[in-house]
């Protein structure tokens, strides 16, 4: 019960944080390749190709004896990947904006070298939370779709909250590094319970006996 709880909750954040990367996007790219529509077309198409790759892999990976644990890597290592986006971006963007002239292509590759390897990861959170909440395969498209709505409310608030608050109240890198620990703090409070989960279930196997 407790442990189908806080995967909602990693859901809920993972939408959350991906939402809210992705408004930033704009801003991080907006000094050198401006504000047109094509340039979110190039933030919004990288994001949708590299969420897609993520539930493939996350489907492919959720199959190999599914644990907390390794839910909570993917989350370590998703908030691990943002912090370049914090650290390397001017360098990153100012060498792609020297060689290549296009602001399209430019847009599109920088969003390829900031966001591509992050988004990837966070896209395989939501397959593997599906495959940990299942445990009735009669029950597995109400789960996916409740899963799927609080994840989309998470999405949802992390939209409002970064573009009505956090960017009138911090600098664009704190944001990012923010959602960075955030998702870093989740990862390892994850393996941290993971252990706690499988220890009472091991005492309750005894106990029983």
């Amino acid at each position: 019960m407790w442990q189908n709880l806080f995967i909602y909750l990693l859901a809920f954040s993972s939408g959350f944080a991906i939402m809210g990367i992705e408004l930033l996007g704009g801003r991080i790219l907006a000094p050198y390749f401006g504000s047109s529509i094509h340039i979110w077309g190039s933030i919004i198409a990288v994001f949708l190709l590299s969420l897609s790759l993520g539930y493939l892999i996350g489907g492919k990976f959720s199959t190999h004896l599914p644990t907390l644990k390794k839910y909570g890597l993917l989350f370590f290592f998703s908030g691990l990947t943002v912090t370049p986006i914090a650290l390397f971006a001017t360098p990153i963007l100012e060498l792609i904006f020297v060689n290549i002239e296009d602001t399209r292509y430019g847009s599109l590759v920088a969003s390829v070298a900031l966001f591509f390897i992050p988004t990837v990861i966070l896209g395989m959170i939501s397959p593997y939370s599906i495959r940990l909440l299942i445990t009735d395969k009669e029950k597995s498209g109400q789960v996916a779709g409740v899963l799927y709505f609080v994840s989309t409310i998470g999405s949802a608030l992390g939209t409002l909250m970064t573009s009505f608050y956090l960017v009138l109240w911090f600098e664009v890198n704190t944001i990012i590094l923010f959602y960075c620990f955030l998702l870093m703090a989740l990862g390892i409070t994850s393996i941290i319970l993971n252990h706690v989960f499988t220890a009472s279930s091991k005492h309750q196997v005894r106990a029983s006996a």
